[in-house]
């Protein structure tokens, strides 16, 4: 059961992949979230650097980093006003992999603050790492954007629920828990929690909040995203600058 879930996963995500980007491309991007090398990612990496810095508003803006979630809130931008945000998703990423690339993503553009939405890629039903394993990731994270920018505020994303990865939601949970529990021992550390309102009145995910694949948001799940994280960084006085 566990292998077809898995085959079940990689097709559709195939699918979802193939409805925007040439074949190869897609290809290309399966094989990348498989690796545990985050190496594989330096082109697009370089790609996102360079589209920002041709952009308006890089330094001093909010920055959104992580895997495809970031990748395709394809309104983030008029979602998130008036705050200038940038978008530095990449899709398949693993919180190892924004960690890794902490200072090309984050520190490079000396953002207001940070927004991460990344781990859901390391927690499939039949190779997932440990809660405890993540939350050393997370803190490798911080540590690497605060070498550069001691104070900038740096929200944790709650990893979200997902009808194809349901299985795995309680792993999910304790993830979120330690990181949120961390996080408040630090200064400058925020979690945002965005997964009891994705899910439906029988406690099991929303369809209606995801794409075909069971696992990327829809439309309607971005609007949920948005209304409590645009709430929150509102509320934190991210639009005022001092």
């Amino acid at each position: 059961m566990k292998r077809w879930k898995k085959v079940l996963g990689y097709v559709l995500g195939a699918l979802l992949l193939a409805a925007a980007f040439p074949a190869w491309r897609v290809w290309d991007e399966l094989r990348k979230a498989a690796s545990e090398d985050p190496r594989v990612y330096t082109s697009d990496v370089a790609a996102l650097v360079e589209q920002t810095r041709a952009g308006p508003h890089a330094e001093g803006a909010v920055l959104f980093v992580g895997s495809s979630s970031i990748r395709f809130w394809s309104t983030l931008h008029e979602d998130l006003q008036p705050l200038d945000v940038v978008q530095h998703g990449f899709g398949g990423s693993k919180l190892g992999d924004v960690a890794y690339f902490a200072h090309d993503l984050v520190t490079e553009f000396e953002p207001r603050a940070v927004v991460v939405f990344a781990g859901t890629n390391d927690l499939h039903p039949d190779r997932a790492k440990s809660p405890e394993v993540l939350l050393a990731t997370w803190q490798r994270f911080v540590e690497r954007v605060r070498t550069r920018q001691p104070d900038v505020p740096i929200y944790f994303i709650g990893i979200t629920p997902s009808p194809l990865r349901w299985e795995i939601w309680p792993l999910a949970q304790k993830t979120n828990r330690l990181i949120e529990e961390w996080n408040d021992t630090q200064p400058g550390l925020h979690y945002i929690e965005t997964g009891p309102s994705l899910l439906g009145p029988d406690g099991t995910p929303e369809p209606s909040h995801y794409r075909f694949d069971g696992l990327h948001l829809s439309e309607r799940g971005y609007q949920v995203w948005t209304r409590i994280i645009r709430a929150r960084l509102l509320e934190d006085g991210l639009d005022i600058r001092n």
